[in-house]
């Protein structure tokens, strides 16, 4: 019980504005940040770099740049079981799974599209949230995950049905949120006692990098750059960073605003990605953005004042 509750004690300490006002903005970081991992994923495809090798590449730069922070700070990850089965299945359901699964299906739908896929774990969180007693109903609440769900379900609607929809790659991105949402209630239902999220975060990021290694060694699976180029280089050192941040954020947003409002990531990240993927990279407006955006703007609003009052 005390590990269930350990993020929960952590954030009494801080004045409720104070506690709001931060994971605001750990939301509005994290989030562009996400929307922006879409896009290069999409620039790497370009770039002859498998979504496997890509995703391992990057998520090592990134548990590399973590590390070198927690040792300046001396707060490296702890390594017992405890944190040894934190770090393996955080690193599942939250980064090497959902991630490859994301990053294999861009090349297929596009980064706009998977950038709107990830705002679909907020309902699937809330409700488990509820189920485990991590959230009480407020209806306010409710009402803004419906609305982001909404306007997420708006959008997927309409891709589903295009003429030249690729239903296979879209169902499978669809699977991707399941993974968010499990990841979310169990980094805060198994939060180890004692240990801050800029120490966790570096831990998961190895056990992900491990985990994906393993994948590269199955027939059939290349961790492989294309040599001679030095464009996949500068992708996978971008990702390294902007995962970095991502993940580092991830901990710090779950810890001040649990597990319902990190679900709000992905809504943040459709914001950023999707413009990005149109303006930027050349792909079609998705259809019904804009019902699809407000909704989920609104969302957004709806989950913060919830939050707001729910805290006072």
């Amino acid at each position: 019980m005390s590990h269930a509750m350990q993020p929960s004690k952590a954030r009494s300490g801080a004045p409720p504005k104070q506690k709001r006002l931060a994971a605001f903005i750990y939301l509005l970081a994290g989030g562009a940040l996400l929307g922006l991992s879409t896009n290069v994923a999409k620039l790497a495809g370009d770039a002859q770099l498998s979504p496997l090798a890509f995703l391992f590449w990057s998520i090592t730069g990134a548990a590399l740049i973590l590390l070198v922070v927690a040792a300046l700070r001396s707060n490296l990850p702890p390594v017992t079981g405890r944190t040894l089965e934190y770090y393996l299945v955080s690193a599942f359901v939250g980064v090497a799974g959902s991630n490859l699964i994301f990053f294999s299906a861009i090349p297929h739908i596009g980064a706009g599209f998977v950038a709107l896929v990830i705002t679909l774990p907020p309902l699937l969180t809330y409700v488990g949230a509820l189920i485990v007693k991590l959230e009480r109903f407020q209806m306010m609440r409710a009402m803004g995950v419906m609305s982001a769900l909404a306007g997420a379900v708006t959008l997927a609607a309409h891709k589903l049905s295009a003429p030249d929809a690729d239903y296979v790659w879209i169902l499978l991105a669809l699977a991707g949120p399941v993974l968010l949402a499990i990841g979310n209630l169990y980094r805060t239902l198994r939060w180890p006692a004692g240990v801050s999220g800029d120490a966790l975060a570096p831990g998961m990021l190895v056990a992900a990098a491990a985990l994906l290694f393993s994948v590269g060694l199955l027939p059939g699976f290349s961790l492989g750059i294309p040599s001679g180029q030095r464009l996949p280089l500068l992708l996978i050192a971008l990702q390294s960073m902007v995962f970095a941040g991502q993940f580092l954020l991830l901990f710090l947003l779950q810890k001040t605003g649990g597990p319902v409002l990190l679900s709000l990531l992905g809504s943040v990240g459709a914001v950023v990605g999707v413009p990005v993927a149109i303006v930027l990279q050349g792909e079609a407006a998705p259809e019904g953005l804009l019902p699809g955006a407000l909704l989920i703007g609104t969302g957004i609003a709806l989950l913060n004042i919830g939050k707001a009052k729910q805290i006072s």
